[in-house]
Order: C-alpha cells, then sequence, then structure tokens
C-alpha cells in the first residue's frame, strides 16, 4: 500500500483537561475515523492524553510570517487586550 496516496492528517493531543491540544504530529489514513484509531495507536500508547484530533492537512489553512504585521498592527493601540496587564490568582496556572 502506497501511504503517499492516502490523505495526510495532523494529530492533536490534550494531555489532560483544562490545557490546550498540542500538535503532536502527523500520519496516512484513509478517513477521519481511520486516522482517529492510529492516532490513538501511535500517540497515546501510555496514556499521554484525554482527547485527541485529527485534522485532514488539506483543510488547514495559515497565514506565512510576512502577514503578521497586518495581524497585530490594530491591536497596538489597545493595550488593555494583552493579557500582561491582568494579575491572575495563584490558583490558576494553566492559562
Amino acid at each position: 500500500m502506497n501511504h503517499n496516496a492516502l490523505p495526510l492528517f495532523e494529530v492533536f493531543i490534550r494531555s489532560k483537561r483544562g490545557l490546550d491540544h498540542r500538535h503532536v504530529g502527523s500520519l496516512h489514513a484513509e478517513d477521519h475515523e481511520q486516522a482517529l484509531e492510529y492516532a490513538r495507536d501511535v500517540y497515546l500508547r501510555r496514556s499521554e492524553g484525554i482527547s485527541i484530533w485529527v485534522v485532514n492537512s488539506s483543510d488547514i489553512v495559515a497565514s506565512q510570517e510576512s502577514d503578521v504585521e497586518q495581524f497585530y498592527d490594530p491591536m497596538d493601540d489597545k493595550p488593555y487586550r494583552h493579557a500582561t496587564h491582568y494579575k491572575l490568582p495563584d490558583e490558576i496556572n494553566n492559562m
């Protein structure tokens, strides 16, 4: 079987409740269900997570580094939107 002919999926794992999903790798599979099974077998062998996302790589749209100016310029004049101005309680450690 030629794996390059199969769709490529990106795999994201959430290690515990309250944390973000993190990209852990890619794999080839016939469909989303098979990608979930493969991701479980490959990336959760030792109970490293509680949630799996698989996303067809062709469905991901990303910005380019050269686009950064147009994304952040409008916010530079609104410093209150930056989380650095808020003091979080010590009990909150996953934000």
